[in-house]
């Protein structure tokens, strides 16, 4: 199914591509501007801003809450009518350490909010946790694709496998442009996204 989108395009393929190229330069520019400094750290507000700012130019419903249910494979995440109280649970759970941070994360994972563009959104909602919390950020470069699919789907029943595969990948690197651009390379290249850099767009 092509999702209805603000450029009129009716061809999957050529909405994957201008979604991927569009959205890296958001992200590029989310880093280079300072606005990732407005980002509400911790919170679903927080997560709606980051998915707004990368998604915008191409769909109505950035920054807004599914009006749908969605599943991936045969996993369902969080249905309609609990998503508002599970996104306020989200909200109120702690997130003073890395075990915190990342059972919130799993949590938000779960809720699935947007219609599209989760992953990509939540990751980064993610190092910013990381960051304010534990002066740590996830280097992408060290998760294996397979690796962090396979643990994040696991992680709904037991999170200790996503937990050690982050741990092992954390960096003090925290203010490291490079860093942040080739991580939203491989996070794009998790969801079968890689024909640009961000770095070149």
């Amino acid at each position: 199914m092509i999702l209805d989108n603000k450029l009129n395009i009716t061809n999957q393929v050529e909405l994957a591509k201008s979604e991927e190229k569009i959205s890296k330069k958001k992200a590029k520019r989310l880093f280079d501007s300072g606005d990732i400094a407005k980002v509400e750290i911790g919170t679903f507000a927080g997560l709606a801003f980051i998915h707004a700012y990368l998604f915008a130019e191409l769909y109505d419903f950035a920054g807004n809450i599914r009006e749908v249910n969605i599943a991936k494979g045969s996993f369902r995440f969080a249905p309609l009518m609990y998503l508002p109280q599970s996104l306020k649970h989200i909200d109120a759970m702690p997130q003073g350490n890395f075990n915190d941070i990342i059972e919130k994360y799993v949590e938000m994972n779960i809720a699935h909010p947007f219609r599209e563009g989760n992953g990509r959104a939540t990751r980064i909602w993610l190092d910013l946790l990381l960051k304010k919390e534990i002066k740590q950020v996830v280097d992408w470069n060290l998760v294996d694709k397979e690796e962090y699919l396979s643990a994040m789907q696991r992680s709904v029943v037991k999170d200790i496998e996503i937990k050690i595969l982050l741990q092992q990948a954390l960096t003090d690197h925290i203010h490291d442009r490079s860093l942040f651009m080739k991580g939203i390379d491989v996070s794009y290249y998790y969801e079968g996204y890689s024909q640009f850099k961000t770095e070149e767009l």
